[in-house]
């Protein structure tokens, strides 16, 4: 019965992306944008599900599961970080990739400069080997889920995944990925919120779940994350940077120059960030409930496959196949969205002469496939270590060069180029150098030494006019 389900379920998310063909043109700028036609509902669901997926179902369960309440701060101060990034860029963004008809993030990076290819081939590399990363990440989270339901080893999870994803490449483009990002999204809330409810009556109801996670161990109930060397607001501002690192993210800023209407990019931004408070917070609950009622996986398993375990220890099968296939669909359409701008920056930006070939794009989606799937065979399982650095690094490197082009503030070609480098010297120092990361995540110093970098630039120009 549950894979009865999942199977169904799982047609269901693909019938909806091969469906959207019926709206599709042979462009190219409407197989990577939709022609910039997607209704706000559709852009918010779709971007909610899109920067959530594995790193929610996966990742942030594991998280919770391992240090209990804490992670609240990752949720709020994300949604917080997210939150600033739709009000103070997004619109902006929306406007002013349209002005200079830019279909991609590496275009958008690399318009009105002198030795603008360098700017754009070389943000177009740094989108495809990160971002290709953070798409293996997806593919890993979709294996988990497949081994936990059916058993089946990781790898075989992952193939079976990258063959999903291109069906959704090939149907639709951007658009088949929009539209099952919007099914997903709705089934991710309503399974995860009855997934906290059943748990947690499964655990005594409210008292008996923070009884028992406190007789575990006190700092499951505690919202003071421990160990924080410099203290809890360094700590807050580095997740609050991690969520406004979205400008970074090539997959979720597509979603904005997708959207109908610059005017309503509020609207999306309002929806989004209602929906992913009720879909964090549920995973949260998740995690912890989880911790009470399967103890083991801490030291005999995986706490990152928690949620799989506790749906199929707790719901019956028609509802466990439903919510894993929702699980699943969801980190393969994130996957195919992160292709599908790995394949843009391959086509349109690193190789301009096939930039109208409607073809040639398909074929480069075909080719960033084989890469991250590559990737995601040879790569860490953990899909939380996977996805945040992948977040970093292109927050880091694209972020603070994008918030400059949204504002049109002049940057020329080594400037630019500095920052870019500059900002993935400063994360991957911070992190693997200096071991900071888990006392202020490094997106802060990442996109911190690329505005640096400019202002230091900016200081020169100044000093050398006088």
């Amino acid at each position: 019965m549950i894979a009865a389900t999942f199977i169904v379920f799982l047609l269901v998310f693909t019938g909806v992306g091969i469906y959207s063909t019926t709206q599709k043109q042979n462009t190219t700028t409407d197989y990577l944008l939709a022609s910039r036609n997607v209704n706000p509902w559709l852009t918010a669901l779709s971007a909610m599900a899109t920067g959530q997926s594995g790193l929610l179902f996966i990742g942030q369960v594991g998280f919770a599961y391992t240090i209990g309440l804490s992670a609240i701060w990752l949720t709020l101060g994300w949604m917080i970080g997210d939150y600033i990034a739709w009000w103070f860029v997004f619109k902006r963004f929306r406007q002013v990739s349209e002005e200079i008809s830019a279909d991609t993030v590496s275009s958008f990076l690399g318009q009105e400069t002198k030795g603008i290819r360098w700017i754009t081939a070389i943000s177009a590399l740094i989108t495809i080997a990160f971002l290709g990363s953070y798409a293996a990440a997806q593919l890993v989270a979709g294996g988990k889920a497949l081994h936990a339901v059916f058993n089946w080893n990781y790898s075989l999870g992952v193939i079976v995944g990258a063959i999903v994803v291109m069906i959704y490449c090939f149907s639709g483009g951007i658009r088949a990925s929009i539209w099952t990002d919007a099914v997903q999204a709705t089934i991710m809330i309503g399974s995860l919120v009855l997934l906290v409810v059943v748990a947690i009556a499964n655990c005594g109801g409210l008292a008996g779940f923070w009884t028992q996670l406190d007789a575990i161990d006190p700092e499951l109930v505690s919202l003071s994350p421990k160990d924080l060397e410099w203290g809890f607001v360094p700590f807050l501002i580095g997740w609050i940077a991690a969520g406004f690192g979205v400008v970074g993210q090539p997959h979720i800023l597509i979603r904005a120059m997708a959207i109908n209407s610059a005017n309503k990019i509020g609207l999306a931004r309002d929806i989004k960030v209602i929906c992913a408070f009720f879909t964090s917070s549920s995973a949260m609950a998740v995690g912890m409930a989880a911790r009470v009622l399967l103890p083991d996986l801490l030291i005999n398993g995986d706490p990152e496959l928690a949620l799989p375990y506790l749906a199929l220890e707790l719901l019956p099968p028609i509802l466990v196949g439903m919510m894993l296939a929702g699980l699943f669909a969801a980190t393969i359409s994130t996957a195919d969205s992160q292709i599908l701008s790995c394949s843009a920056a391959l086509t349109q930006d690193l190789f301009p002469g096939l930039a109208h070939s409607y073809n040639y794009a398909k074929l480069g989606t075909l080719t960033v496939t084989v890469i991250t799937l590559s990737i995601a065979l040879a790569g860490d399982d953990n899909v939380f270590a996977l996805i945040t650095f992948s977040w970093s690094v292109l927050a880091s490197s694209l972020g603070p060069l994008l918030i400059l082009r949204v504002w049109q503030k002049s940057v020329t070609t080594p400037v630019a180029i500095a920052m870019m480098f500059g900002g993935i010297a400063a994360a991957l120092f911070w992190k693997v150098g200096l071991d900071l990361s888990g006392i202020v995540y490094e997106v802060l110093p990442g996109m911190a030494a690329g505005g640096l970098i400019y202002l230091g630039s900016q200081f020169f120009i100044a000093q050398e006019s006088t």
